[in-house]
């Protein structure tokens, strides 16, 4: 394919540790049955079945995980809801055995467009004061439960002296906004729209093979390593930790530790890459939400034509 035109972006080359090309965060999103009790906070009903596939995260899928990654010696970050490490205290300890990293995913998974500022900082502190004690290590990171943030957020992650946040999307490679590094995700390397399937008729799309999102996923790793970016792979205890996604997973890494030029990394190392080393202030940006367009105004009329 030929190209005489080379266009570059206006934002410089990401540099990572010497000799690597690229990075690899992976990452498991411990949430468990949480989500469920989320949705049902005011009245839990009797059905077991939700319950009993979520379940299986915390009793297999979260160890069937822990396996996979120390086979392949690589270290990963799991984001804990303090709900999900109230109720299953042990896995914190299993986590932490294979050297990997626990960060902060909310207290109740509580979703950001149902809670107020206040109620977000009392759950932040609460879920950071309960996965300190329970595992005498203070979280450096935060993902927020389904992806999104607020400036307020951003403000309280600075407050509380966390290193990063990973919920955003806004470069394939580490940057900061609003003063906060972000380690970024992509919805396209989440299993669960591809995978979380419950039944009772509550599911919004089909469930997918598992031999394509593979494909998909190396594909996607091979561009990035290109490209010098960061694979962001999220995954979820009681979705991946079943057995065909295990062999999966098994051969997305036999292709990416092949590759001696990508660092395989957890998001707190990642983190501090990028903040000690040239990237930091390179890729600033801020998180104000723009000027409503309703505010415009064109001449006399809004969207008068002069033609």
């Amino acid at each position: 394919m030929s190209n005489p035109l080379q266009i570059k972006s206006p934002w410089p080359a990401y540099e990572w540790p010497q000799d690597k090309q690229s990075a690899v965060l992976l990452s498991v999103d411990v949430d468990a049955h949480v989500p469920f009790m989320w949705a049902h906070k005011d009245h839990v009903p009797d059905r077991m079945g939700t319950l009993e596939i979520r379940r299986f995260g915390p009793r297999t899928g979260i160890y069937r995980l822990l396996d996979l990654f120390a086979r392949y010696e690589a270290k990963a970050s799991f984001y804990v809801p303090a709900l999900t490490a109230e109720t299953n205290p042990e896995m914190l300890a299993a986590i932490l055995e294979g050297g990997h990293e626990i960060g902060l995913h909310g207290y109740f998974h509580e979703i950001v467009s149902e809670v107020s500022d206040d109620e977000f900082t009392g759950a932040l502190e609460a879920s950071l004061e309960l996965l300190t004690r329970e595992t005498g290590v203070k979280p450096v990171g935060f993902r927020s439960p389904a992806w999104e943030m607020t400036p307020h957020m951003l403000r309280e992650l600075r407050r509380v002296g966390l290193a990063y946040d990973s919920s955003l999307s806004g470069f394939d490679h580490p940057y900061e906004i609003d003063g906060v590094v972000e380690i970024p995700v992509q919805w396209a390397l989440d299993d669960a729209i591809f995978f979380k399937f419950e039944g009772g008729g509550r599911d919004k799309w089909p469930y997918q093979s598992g031999r394509a999102v593979l494909q998909d996923w190396i594909a996607e790793w091979q561009a990035l390593h290109r490209f010098g970016g960061l694979f962001t792979l999220t995954v979820h205890d009681w979705i991946s930790g079943r057995a065909q996604r295990i062999a999966l997973l098994e051969e997305l890494l036999d292709t990416i530790t092949a590759e001696m030029a990508t660092w395989i990394a957890t998001a707190a190392e990642i983190a501090h890459h990028h903040a000690t080393s040239g990237n930091a202030g390179r890729f600033a940006v801020d998180g104000k939400a723009p000027e409503a367009i309703g505010t415009r105004r064109f001449g006399q009329d809004i969207g008068h034509s002069h033609g």
